[in-house]
């Protein structure tokens, strides 16, 4: 089977250079409470989903990965390759870069199946994003990590993590760190997910979304094994909050300071294009 032919990627240079800078902070400023590491694939190729709510959680979520021996490779975007040091540790540590809205973008899943079926651990951020969530739990995924389990029928980690969201929240006004007091860098991995029932079918949109909202419900029950908490019944859906706002606007944009609605305030004018439409529709007859 894809994935599981006992290879298994070396650390290499790039990414023992990446630990060396990395680690000496991340232990002297963090606790770490890492859970799970069982359940990480000793050889073959292999996926892990995870969950995102800090720019700080894929430093933490790597420095686990790599003290598990199995070095990630991450789906990220391309500027991030371009020119200097960190793109040249992207490169040099095989990071894939993901294309977003262009005809390259299906690289980025060529890539990832090929690592894989070579016996790399590729992880993938379902959410594509951090998450928008205003307590922080997973929202709803994007399917590529469902095509290529699929795909490569290889096993599927889901990972949580909390602890960087603290340290430096998503979307604050000020992007700095909050260290003191010193805060714990938690994560943990659950076991493999059985996708067996998937196998062979037709990837439709709605097998996809189907096999996504598996993954995330085992990232989510990660999540809430460390807050201690339940999760919310409905995951957030970045499609339909958008959504809602719209339709929430609506209203306000068709009405003026006054609450009347603006075709009144302009009075006669407003008629200028009906009678024009009405000419132009005589003139075509």
């Amino acid at each position: 089977m894809p994935g599981s032919d006992g290879k298994r990627r070396k650390i290499g240079f790039w990414y023992r250079l990446a630990a060396f800078l990395a680690k000496p902070p991340l232990i002297l400023l963090f606790k770490r409470d890492w859970r799970g590491m069982e359940h990480m694939p000793r050889e073959g190729g292999f996926l892990t989903v995870v969950n995102h709510n800090s720019y700080l959680d894929p430093l933490s979520y790597a420095h686990y990965q790599y003290n598990t021996g199995r070095v990630p490779r991450f789906l990220a975007k391309v500027g991030l390759f371009k020119g200097g040091f960190v793109g040249a540790v992207m490169r040099g540590t095989g990071q894939i870069p993901v294309y977003r809205e262009s005809t390259d973008a299906i690289g980025a899943f060529r890539a990832a199946v090929e690592a894989i079926e070579k016996g790399e651990c590729v992880a993938f951020y379902p959410e594509g994003t951090l998450t928008r969530d205003p307590q922080m739990w997973p929202m709803t995924g994007k399917t590529g990590a469902a095509r290529v389990a699929l795909l490569t029928k290889a096993p599927v980690i889901p990972v949580a993590q909390w602890g960087a969201n603290l340290a430096m929240p998503p979307y604050a006004k000020e992007k700095k760190l909050r260290l003191f007091p010193r805060k714990t860098l938690t994560v943990q991995a659950g076991p493999p997910l059985d996708l067996s029932a998937y196998y062979g079918k037709e990837p439709t949109a709605e097998l996809l979304r189907e096999v996504t909202d598996v993954m995330m419900d085992a990232v989510t029950e990660q999540l809430a094994a460390i807050r201690g908490e339940p999760a919310p019944a409905e995951r957030f859906d970045m499609r339909k909050a958008a959504a809602k706002r719209r339709r929430e606007r609506a209203p306000r944009e068709r009405t003026g300071p006054g609450g009347e609605e603006q075709q009144h305030q302009r009075g006669e004018p407003q008629a200028a294009p009906a009678a024009a439409e009405a000419a132009e529709g005589e003139k075509n007859a």
